[in-house]
């Protein structure tokens, strides 16, 4: 896709390789920026590669965010895994996740930083919120176990959108989830699809539109925002 104005520094080469933030769009002046977490597997040490399935499915995601938000000056990102899986303790995804959010920041200040992660990246995400530049979390049928930290939530908003045929995570394990958010203090919303499943193909059109409406809503309602951000075409 394309990028639009790449004005901001360019790492060496040695740097970008090793980067845990892909830029997608980055605008002159970047207002605020959305950064996308792909899912993966609970354990594995295979490394993650930019062309494998979970990271393809969140392609046509960014893309709608792009057109939703273009002239914006949002920046879009992605995260880019060392490795695809979980591993237990190691939440290998959030380390890289945090790395991204350092490098933003390193680069472009702490702007306000919307996450969209999926499944396990929508975990990542809600972990990753602990960041203080991240005002809001959208969370596409995230893996959310029992006992997930929801106290670093406090204050930001989390939304959670969930297909009801999912039969990889779990949609009431998210909508409990959002719940105890909600009761740490953070702005919660879940919103299950009807007919949705985990891969989020079925109903594709509708994944898209939600996600990317929510994204406009969740920038509008950051802290300094301006009142351009405009609503997708339907």
């Amino acid at each position: 896709m394309a990028t639009g104005h790449e004005h901001a520094p360019v790492a060496p080469a040695a740097d970008r390789a090793t980067a845990a933030l892909v830029t997608r769009r980055v605008p002159p002046s970047p207002r605020a920026a959305v950064l996308f977490l792909h899912g993966g597997k609970e354990d594995s040490r295979a490394r993650s590669r930019p062309w494998q399935p979970a990271a393809l499915r969140m392609k046509p995601f960014i893309r709608a965010v792009a057109a939703a938000t273009r002239d914006d000056g949002i920046l879009l990102a992605e995260v880019r895994y060392r490795v695809q899986g979980w591993n237990g303790h190691d939440a290998d995804p959030v380390q890289d996740a945090q790395r991204a959010l350092a490098e933003l920041g390193h680069r472009f200040g702490r702007i306000p930083t919307v996450l969209v992660g999926h499944s396990m990246g929508g975990r990542a995400a809600l972990r990753a919120a602990a960041a203080p530049q991240v005002c809001a979390v959208l969370a596409l049928a995230p893996w959310c176990p029992d006992g997930e930290p929801v106290a670093h939530l406090r204050g930001k908003s989390v939304i959670v959108l969930h297909g009801e045929r999912d039969r990889v995570t779990d949609p009431h394990a998210s909508v409990s989830f959002a719940q105890r958010a909600g009761a740490a203090g953070a702005r919660t919303e879940t919103r299950l699809l009807a007919g949705g499943d985990h891969a989020m193909l079925r109903h594709i059109g509708a994944w898209h539109r939600t996600a990317s409406s929510t994204v406009v809503g969740l920038l509008a309602a950051r802290p300094g925002a301006r009142s351009g951000v405009r609503p997708p075409s339907s």
